[in-house]
Parts: C-alpha cells; structure tokens; sequence
C-alpha cells in the first residue's frame, strides 16, 4: 500500500464515520407482512371503543374531528418514515397543536406501534397510566386517529390518538370609544366621555 492510497483509507473511514451509523433494514417475514396488510384503523370503531370506556367512568363523549385526525396522521407517518416511537418524530406536540391552528385548553397525545387492531392499540393504552390518563381527561371532546405502516420498521404498524376539548370561545374585549381629552398632553384616550 502506497503512502497516498493509506492516506485515502483513512480519509474514506473517517467520513464514512461522520456519515452516521446505517439504520439497519429487516426483510420482513411473510407472515408479517401478511398481518400489516390487514391492519386497518377504524375511526367509528374507535370513537365507539372510547366512548364506552368514558361513559364507564362517567365521562363525556367524544366525536372524530378532521383537524385532529389530519393531525395524528402525520404524526404516525413520521413515526413509520423514522423507525422511531417518539412524540417529537413529527416535530414537537406543542409545535404540532400550533400549527394545526388548534385553539384548546387541553390537548393529549397518545401513541403505539406493533398493533395490529384498533381494539389492540386501545387495549395498551388502557394499560399505561399515561395514555389512560389521556383517554380519562375530562375536557375531551374530540379524537383524531390514524395508523401508518412500514414494514421495513420495528413494528410494522404506528398508531397516534390526538384528544382535545372544545376550542376556547375567544371574547372580544373593547375599551370603548376613542374619545378626546382636555388638557395635559394627551389628546384622546379610550373609554365613555367625560
């Protein structure tokens, strides 16, 4: 080996390094890929599973909103796109509220990977204190889910549940009318006349 092709190696294997680790692919069994293909999220089904587990508990409905599910949606395709089960896959949750334009006190997030119904993904979340928290929280009116698939990744299957109540009834707030003043230096001010 000549002293420049040495010099080359060791140029090669020191940006290789700095090109970051490969993420392993797994060929996917057959009987894996079987199952993806029949996963399918149901959001009737899961706003019925939802609703019963609320109403057992004494707590008011929800309903499936658009603006949510768009949401949750996003959220799991990032989540298959990166291999990663992760609530900042798809950018920040408080970043992701902001840019859905929700206007809300309360807003919760809940995910899954590797469940292969929409009862399934209820089950694990009804078992971990925090997403049952979140299917608990009292000021949730509305449910947005979805389920994107990869099977080049861990689970196959990634699931995100986005609860959220009723957006906050802005009120407008008027000082009343621009009125003039005498005297002093200012000319006019906001309220009744004097």
């Amino acid at each position: 080996m000549t002293k420049h092709s040495g010099a080359a190696l060791l140029i090669a294997l020191l940006l290789a390094g700095c090109a970051g680790a490969q993420r392993e692919t797994t060929v996917p069994s057959p009987r894996k890929l079987e199952r993806l293909a029949a996963v399918k999220v149901d959001p009737a089904e899961a706003v019925r599973i939802l609703n019963a587990y609320r109403t057992g508990k004494g707590l008011g409905p929800v309903k499936l909103d658009s603006t949510l599910t768009a949401m949750a949606q996003r959220q799991s395709d990032a989540m298959a796109a990166s291999d990663d089960l992760s609530h900042s896959a798809g950018g920040s949750f408080n970043s992701r509220v902001n840019a859905a334009g929700l206007d809300t006190v309360r807003a919760a997030e809940n995910l899954g990977a590797g469940y292969y119904s929409t009862q399934e993904a209820f089950d694990g979340w009804k078992k971990s204190s925090g997403h049952e928290a979140n299917l608990s929280m009292p000021q949730a009116t509305r449910i947005g889910i979805a389920l994107a698939k990869n099977p080049q990744t861990r689970y196959g299957a990634w699931w995100t549940l986005v609860l959220a109540g009723e957006p906050e009834k802005r009120r407008e707030m008027s000082a009343g009318p621009l009125v003039p003043v005498r005297g002093g230096t200012t000319t006019f001010r906001w309220g009744p006349p004097l």
